[in-house]
């Protein structure tokens, strides 16, 4: 007996082919390209049937989990994902069924990163954790008392829209005030800000143009000693700090995993974003989480779709 799971990312869709303990037997990777709409989920479809034909034919495949980027409406099935052109309201799940009656199961790529933490990562053996994706994007894959916690309307962890500054700007309103500061992006857009500001300054960054301009960029020349990037980075570090105190004081979790593109770089900072995240929050619950970064990398999600497949068969 087997499952699949299918990670759905902005520019790429990872599949594999998991046994019962987890383990990845096959697994396949398709870029997107330039893809929109049914494109995309014709894409997925052939993923499937690629991993289906593959070494492990002859082995039933019994579920199939998939992980998109941004809102699975579980009762419809439908899929929200900004990113892909089409689908605001993409029937996903009734597409997936068509050809392989059964079960399917749709979930945020964020909820499937802590499914798959607490499976075969960091998050593993803890009913209470939290999964901070920071990537083009931030989002919050939320576990409490061993459960997923989705929402009423499927929207739970988009924290990306966390209220940590003042007053109000409307550069706010496409992504919310925490994914403007502190995502990979935001890394990015603050810096084009910060230089934009200072006509004097001819560091690093100035080399760039603006609109090349990366969270990586940023990263480098923080190393190097660059002032802008250095400034940029401790103000996310706040932001991610402010975020945390948040997350520890509501939900009192026992760990809080990072991950995404941005952890990578930012790893490092875990011990400052500690240190800031002390200042702001519930000091009780404080002392009770533990940082990590994520165990399982670029596959948290693509894990996090294979057991989000295992659990239709409990």
């Amino acid at each position: 007996m087997s499952v699949i799971g299918i990670d759905l990312g902005g520019t790429k869709i990872s599949g594999a082919v998991f046994d019962p303990g987890g383990a990845i037997a096959a697994r396949e990777v398709v870029p997107l390209s330039s893809r929109s709409g049914g494109e995309v989920g014709l894409a997925i479809l052939t993923l499937v049937r690629t991993l289906r034909s593959g070494p492990l034919r002859h082995e039933p495949v019994e579920a199939i989990g998939v992980a998109v980027p941004g809102i699975s409406h579980a009762e419809s099935g439908r899929v929200w994902a900004p990113n892909i052109r089409g689908w605001e309201e993409y029937p996903l799940r009734e597409e997936i069924e068509r050809e392989f009656p059964g079960r399917v199961s749709i979930d945020s790529d964020r909820a499937c990163a802590i499914l798959g933490e607490s499976w075969k990562g960091n998050a593993r053996g803890y009913r209470n954790a939290v999964f901070l994706a920071v990537g083009t994007g931030i989002g919050a894959g939320i576990l409490v008392d061993g459960r997923l916690l989705r929402g009423a309307h499927d929207i739970g962890g988009a924290i990306g829209w966390l209220a940590l500054q003042r007053p109000y700007r409307q550069e706010y309103a496409s992504c919310g005030c925490f994914e403007h500061h502190a995502s990979g992006s935001g890394l990015a857009k603050v810096a084009r800000e910060l230089i934009a500001e200072d006509p004097a300054y001819s560091g690093l960054l100035r080399r760039k143009r603006p609109a090349e301009l990366t969270a990586e960029d940023v990263f480098q020349a923080e190393e190097a000693g660059d002032p802008v990037a250095g400034r940029t980075v401790r103000e996310a570090v706040e932001f991610w700090g402010m975020a945390c105190a948040n997350i520890v004081s509501l939900f009192n979790p026992e760990r809080i995993i990072f991950g995404g593109g941005v952890f990578g770089p930012a790893l490092k900072f875990l011990p400052e974003i500690a240190r800031e995240a002390a200042r702001w929050a519930q000091p009780v619950s404080m002392t009770k989480v533990t940082f990590h970064g994520s165990a399982l990398g670029p596959d948290a999600v693509l894990t996090g779709a294979g057991r989000l497949a295992l659990e239709t068969l409990a």
